[in-house]
């Protein structure tokens, strides 16, 4: 679903990653581990197109991003990769529903339609109360899994997580992932972790480990 070869990014005089090489297998859990600096969220946002690398190559569902233009990636992303952060970054003035269509709208989907998909995923992650409740009014774990089901609105290949739990409890952290992997069987999603969760990484179908640019 993802190839890199060869991906090198420098900022400055400092070299983050060294020529790096990953083939991420379809409809899996691969979780990305090693210590803070070892290059993990750069890489992360260089899979998900949103920063370029100095030399190399993202593959993604066999199609060259690297040679996309802005407009081109723009759409590509929107529609083939979804994202989850730690922090869930939703929009304050919108409520669950309004936050999770976004990505829709974007994509100029016809209303009715993204609205159904969104109020499907929201009732699938247990938030059917919820739909008319804004962030402020809704728990850390509800508001991540607004996210989720963000990320998944305009059902893509790909969804790409950077320390997804690194905010929550332990019972929320433990619903979260357990999310992950259920919607790698219904959905059939493609989910790439990068986590300092052992437990997370303990339970991926497969767990990597960076340190200093590259994958050991």
């Amino acid at each position: 679903m993802i190839r890199v070869e060869r991906i090198v990014k420098s900022f400055g005089s400092l070299t983050v990653l060294k020529e790096v090489d990953i083939n991420i297998p379809a409809e899996k859990v691969v979780a990305i581990v090693g210590p803070s600096g070892a290059g993990k969220t750069t890489l992360l946002q260089i899979m998900g197109t949103l920063s370029q690398p100095d030399s190399g190559s993202v593959f993604i569902d066999n199609v060259n991003v690297s040679k996309l233009n802005e407009k081109s990636l723009a759409a590509f992303r929107n529609q083939n990769i979804g994202f989850v952060f730690q922090f869930h970054h939703l929009l304050p003035e919108f409520n669950a529903i309004e936050n999770v269509c976004i990505p829709g709208f974007i994509a100029r989907k016809p209303k009715d339609l993204v609205e159904k998909r969104a109020k499907e995923l929201l009732t699938f992650l247990g938030l059917a109360e919820r739909i008319d409740h804004k962030p402020s009014e809704l728990s850390g774990g509800e508001q991540q899994r607004v996210a989720v089901a963000r990320a998944l609105v305009n059902e893509p290949k790909v969804i790409l997580a950077d320390e997804p739990s690194g905010n929550l409890d332990s019972k929320n952290k433990d619903e979260l992932h357990e999310l992950f992997f259920t919607l790698r069987d219904k959905m059939k999603q493609t989910f790439v972790v990068v986590t300092h969760d052992k437990n997370l990484a303990s339970i991926a179908d497969t767990q990597l480990t960076m340190n200093d640019g590259r994958f050991v």
